[in-house]
């Protein structure tokens, strides 16, 4: 079956197509905002709304399909930034209504997971989530992902971001850090923190929204 993605929870906007498992096409703009700023959730959307077409277009002729050859339309529901979550919930449901599709809501932090494990081919791994405004420690049991501590304050995203600003690395931070990391020698010294897990449930709502 051919699945038609779109992600829009933060600062890009991408549409991907996928085959059974492989991907036909990837493309995707990012709203830059002004030195030294943060993301405004309501500037990210008016970019995502101006590129949205485009971008579909686009995916659409890479991956060399039609989209009367879509079975299924899926879509990031969050969580992220409500504006942005909107432009990309409203190209997917016109889109499904239109061809006569499902329409698959995506939970975000679970499909971060699903995407590692599936290119990593892990089985049953323990994972740091580190994605922009989130960071959680999650494994997967009985059935279900569950979240056994999560950041209170600055997410490791954000935080990466906030230093690539200063240090004058662009934005988004984190890939030009990571750029920079592998090419340095040795390594850095971090403080470790240990608090008592406190084991906590997604909702019955996140557990359908599983990537494919």
């Amino acid at each position: 079956m051919i699945v038609l993605g779109i992600e829009s929870t933060a600062h890009t906007f991408g549409v991907g197509v996928v085959r059974d498992g492989e991907i036909l096409a990837n493309v995707n703009d990012t709203y830059i905002p002004p030195s030294g700023s943060g993301i405004h959730p309501r500037e990210a959307a008016e970019h995502h709304a101006k590129v949205a077409v485009q971008l579909l277009r686009r995916a659409i002729e890479a991956a060399a399909v039609g989209l009367g050859d879509v079975g299924a339309v899926a879509y990031s529901a969050g969580p992220g930034l409500g504006p942005a979550l909107r432009i990309g919930a409203v190209l997917a449901r016109a889109l499904a209504v239109k061809l006569g599709r499902p329409l698959v809501p995506i939970h975000h932090g679970v499909a971060h997971v699903e995407v590692a494990r599936a290119l990593t081919r892990s089985c049953d791994p323990l994972v740091v989530l580190i994605s922009g405004g989130h960071t959680m420690v999650i494994g997967y049991a009985d059935g279900r992902y569950r979240v056994f501590g999560e950041t209170l304050d600055v997410a490791i995203g954000n935080a990466i971001d906030q230093f690539a600003r200063e240090a004058g690395l662009g934005y988004p931070g984190v890939p030009a850090v990571e750029k920079c990391a592998e090419g340095a020698e040795g390594a850095i010294p971090l403080p470790y923190v240990y608090n008592r897990p406190r084991p906590i449930l997604l909702g019955a709502r996140d557990q359908r929204h599983i990537a494919v």
